[in-house]
């Protein structure tokens, strides 16, 4: 038995594939060819400065390093803003709306985080539509809990990449948060398909590939 929900779960109609192709085909290659390379929008998060010395005194990092970072960066910024988004609506109240307030805290403590690290080098935000999942408590949960899993599965796809010690640390300290996420939004969730905030002993990374696709099949992402 696994509990790991994919975006699938979360779209039983199609609703969110069928707006996905909306989004016109220069545009969308585009915004892959971006995100493939660190340097667009995409998509799964605190620390301190100081983790990344090399960014900070502006000793440059492999491009490789600042693009692992970009797309970690587009990750915080789909999360924190679907928070965001969740509180501001107002829809529910109790141990979710809760959730929402404390990690849409958290996403967007790292994305401040990243975006100072990153400078100049740093994505732009994008923007979002997130088709209704944060004005019902049901979608809203189900979807939190495949962000949350998308983010860890991110990070641990990421992490052997990354070249530069400090970066990695930081990484990892965002990878752990995440974690706790995904097992605090289970516990809240708590059913027969979902009786354990912790279901499995090993968690399963994904490719940057993998996750581009993933998120643009969400259609989330509009511009």
């Amino acid at each position: 038995m696994t509990d790991v929900m994919t975006w699938g779960d979360v779209d039983k109609d199609g609703a969110l594939q069928e707006a996905t192709a909306g989004i016109a085909g220069d545009s969308r290659a585009d915004f892959l060819k971006k995100a493939a390379f660190g340097g667009g929008a995409l998509l799964a998060g605190g620390g301190i400065l100081g983790a990344l010395p090399e960014i900070a005194r502006g000793q440059a990092p492999p491009a490789s390093d600042v693009a692992i970072l970009n797309f970690a960066l587009t990750l915080e910024f789909l999360e924190a803003e679907f928070y965001t988004e969740a509180v501001r609506l107002n829809r529910f109240q109790g141990k979710p709306r809760l959730f929402a307030q404390v990690v849409g805290r958290h996403e967007r403590t790292h994305v401040a985080f990243l975006r100072k690290a990153l400078g100049s080098s740093a994505v732009a935000k994008p923007t979002f539509d997130f088709k209704g999942t944060t004005a019902n408590v049901a979608t809203f949960g189900a979807t939190a809990q495949v962000l949350e899993d998308t983010g860890v599965s991110a990070y641990l796809g990421q992490a052997p990449l990354i070249k530069t010690k400090s970066i990695l640390a930081a990484a990892g300290s965002i990878l752990t948060v995440e974690a706790r996420h995904a097992g605090w939004i289970r516990e809240i969730r708590g059913n027969s398909r979902n009786p354990l905030p912790a279901p499995a002993a090993f968690d399963s990374p994904k490719t940057k590939a993998q996750i581009l696709a993933a998120v643009t099949g969400t259609g989330f992402i509009t511009g």
